[in-house]
């Protein structure tokens, strides 16, 4: 996994004061780490923490907008794929482009970082290494 020189200092910043969502988002990353090519990076933005290929094809974020049954310590899991997945898990999923689904998953414990989520993760990475 490639990562920008002040990597580590961005992350505790953006995570400052959420200890349960950055374990969660270092678990997520291990886990990542071990199913995905070497060459994918990582960028730690002001709203989220995105994940690239070639392209965007993924994203870690704690929620500022909360649907009230939301659980309040999560890591909401943000990935793109050519059709929409179907699963309880699933706490939103959008068409913003034809055939270009996106889904948020809300991660709560770290046994949420199962085959089904990297599955999606890794099918994510290539659906947008297939993007021109």
């Amino acid at each position: 996994m490639k990562t920008p020189e002040h990597y580590t200092a961005d992350l505790l910043q953006y995570f400052s004061g959420h200890d349960t969502e950055y374990a969660l988002y270092l678990a997520l990353t291990a886990a990542l780490e071990k199913v995905l090519p070497e060459n994918f990076s990582v960028r730690v933005q002001k709203s989220q923490i995105s994940f690239y290929g070639r392209h965007l094809f993924g994203a870690a974020s704690i929620p500022v907008r909360r649907k009230k049954d939301w659980p309040q310590d999560c890591l909401m899991v943000t990935f793109g794929l050519e059709h929409r997945a179907v699963s309880p898990r699933i706490a939103v999923a959008t068409e913003p482009y034809p055939n270009r689904w996106t889904h948020h998953l809300l991660l709560t414990t770290p046994d949420g970082i199962d085959q089904e989520l990297l599955d999606w993760l890794q099918e994510a990475y290539w659906f947008s290494e297939s993007k021109r």
